[in-house]
This record gives structure tokens, sequence and C-alpha cells, in this order.
């Protein structure tokens, strides 16, 4: 016999610290230097790191939960966007790159909130590839300037995230449509 997990389990715990961390974070990069910033760098490997562990907790532990669901791709959009919005802010990141980005999260959170009830629209392997790739240009973006690695290293990762975010945007829509499509019509 299999019982339902209990919203406050150790996943929904580090959704929730994750959504606590993103103020810490903002503030920390907003606030500026060399220290501020490597505490800004490290508040977000901390929090991106419980976006792996609470989902390999959930599905290992049998600790899924309808808030988790909603929770999880909701947090990691504020995240997220939190650092593009501030990076963008700073000037260290042009505002279309965040645009581009922010309008495929968004996106892709409402298909999946659309078919919600016809099925769900897990993570593909684009997708896994796509959140690397963010936080990997992020944090080379955050990190203070006398440690960033050349300009030229961070603006290709940060393309390629742009490039991998715009193609399973597209394939999110696609298997969206045909969620859609597969559901009879009701009444027939």
């Amino acid at each position: 016999m299999t019982r339902e997990a209990g919203l406050w389990n150790v996943a929904n715990i580090l959704t929730m610290v994750r959504v606590l961390l993103v103020p810490v974070f903002v503030g920390c990069l907003l606030t500026g230097g060399t220290a501020w910033r490597l505490v800004a760098l490290a508040t977000f490997c901390v929090a991106s790191l419980t976006d792996v562990l609470d989902g390999r907790l959930a599905r290992s532990r049998g600790l899924v939960t309808d808030f988790g669901k909603i929770a999880d791709p909701v947090a990691d959009k504020a995240l997220t966007g939190a650092a593009l919005i501030c990076l963008s802010a700073l000037g260290e990141l042009p505002w279309w790159v965040t645009g581009v980005i922010m309008f495929r999260e968004v996106g892709v959170t409402a298909l999946r909130f659309w078919v919600i009830r016809r099925g769900v629209i897990a993570a593909s392997r684009g997708g896994k590839a796509k959140t690397l790739l963010q936080v990997i240009a992020i944090c080379l973006y955050v990190l203070p300037g006398t440690l960033s690695p050349p300009g030229i290293l961070r603006e290709l990762f940060m393309a390629a995230a742009v490039v991998v975010t715009v193609v399973t945007g597209v394939e999110y829509v696609l298997q969206a449509m045909r969620l859609r499509r597969s559901e009879p019509a009701a009444g027939r």
C-alpha cells in the first residue's frame, strides 16, 4: 500500500529553501564588491544545488506532491529570473538575453499549467542541458571581475544557453500541442 507524500517533506523544504535564497542572492549581488559577489555566487550555487536534490529526492523516495509540481518550476524561474534581471540591471548582460530566456521560461511554465489535466510535460534532456548551461553562464557572470574568465568564455556559455533555451522551448510547445490534441473532446 502506498501513501501520499505529505506537504512538509524534504523535497518540498528544499524547494522552499531555494525560494528563500532568491532575495539573499539578489541582495548580495546588488550590494557589489568582490566579497559580496562571492557570497552571491555561493548563494546561487547552493540554491541551484537544491534544484537538483529536490527532484531526485521526490522521485526516489516517493515524495512527489501537487505542491512540489507547482512550486519547483516557480522556484527555478524565480532564481534564474532574479539573476538575469539583476545582471541586466547592473549593465553586465544585455536585456534582450534576459527577455528571450524569461519569455521562454514563463511560456513553458504556462504551457505546463495549460496541459496539466492531460499530462505532465517532464523535463527533457534538452531541458536539463538548458538548465545546466544557464547555471554555468550565470555563475560566470556573477563571478567578480577580478576572478572572471575572459569575457568571450562567459558570452559563449550564455549564447549556448540562449540557443538551447529557444530550441527546447519550441520542443515543449510541440509536446504541449500533442498532449492537448490527444485528449478526446468532452461529451463524446
